[in-house]
């Protein structure tokens, strides 16, 4: 009977410490998630903000208008929404025959293809930027729409190649073959099971390539400056000519496709879509 209380005891402490714990951690991550989103709420509406003043010194809807009435910032958001779609359909196009492929199909040097497409990411960008640069000057393909696009494709491959190859290799195979065995063929069997059953993973993919489109900066600056900017390498112009504040409301502007898409593609990350991409054999 004294063990038993006494465990019963140890457990009540643990508990009464971990409650507080927990409670610090949660705080300490909304502030380290919310704290910048915050402060730039903050910087986006304040007329100024001097030091040491702890609050802005008037509130304004100035700086607003300065972006949102600026052409050159309206063009780089046209650029950016653009340059994203189109990479989506492009990487679509290339990526997802070859995510089919590596699903169903056994052959030589799969495996080295698979780890092959993690090596375009092993190692840092701004040098493969460099190279391909040099490529591109060769082929007349600097500050073009398609230099810039071949850049932003390539920080996709991963992504969908990657979550669709695990998605594909999720439908059941018995499914298949009853549609078969019923008389449908491989295109309609594709198309009626494999396609609408492998349709998370690949939105997911599309949203994942999307994001990363859209905030890739280095190799669009390197390639498509000053021809093409975008929101990303606009923010290089911003930080340098205008005010903080004008800067806090482009890094809204900047976050907010990425909030939606995100909220959008919610349950399929939290559920698992995400991660499963990366667990293909």
């Amino acid at each position: 009977m004294t063990m038993v209380t006494k465990r019963a005891r140890q457990d009540a402490a643990r508990l009464n410490f971990s409650g507080p714990l927990s409670g610090l951690f949660f705080v300490l991550m909304v502030v380290f998630i919310l704290g910048p989103l915050a402060w730039l709420g903050i910087r986006a509406f304040a007329e100024s903000w001097t030091f040491p003043n702890l609050g802005p010194d008037g509130w304004t809807l100035r700086w607003w208008s300065v972006v949102l009435g600026d052409e050159t910032l309206g063009r780089a958001v046209q650029n950016s929404l653009a340059l994203a779609a189109l990479t989506v359909l492009v990487s679509a196009c290339i990526c997802l025959p070859a995510a089919y492929a590596f699903a169903r199909y056994e052959f030589w040097g799969r495996r080295t293809f698979l780890i092959g497409l993690f090596a375009l990411n092993a190692f840092p960008k701004m040098g493969l930027y460099v190279t391909i640069a040099s490529l591109f000057y060769a082929f007349n393909l600097m500050s073009t729409v398609l230099g810039v696009l071949i850049v932003h494709v390539l920080g996709t491959v991963v992504f969908m190649t990657w979550i669709p190859a695990a998605a594909f290799a999720a439908v059941p195979r018995s499914l298949e073959e009853a549609a078969r065995d019923a008389g449908a063929s491989k295109l309609q069997v594709f198309l009626s099971v494999t396609f609408p059953l492998a349709l998370p993973g690949i939105l997911v993919a599309a949203v994942m390539s999307f994001l990363a489109s859209f905030d890739e900066a280095q190799g669009t600056y390197l390639i498509g400056a000053p021809d093409i900017m975008t929101m990303p390498t606009q923010m290089y112009t911003l930080v340098l000519n205008y005010p903080n504040q004008v800067a806090a409301v482009f890094s809204i502007l900047l976050a907010i496709p990425s909030v939606a898409l995100l909220l959008a593609a919610h349950k399929h990350i939290v559920g698992g879509t995400l991660a499963e991409g990366f667990q293909i054999k």
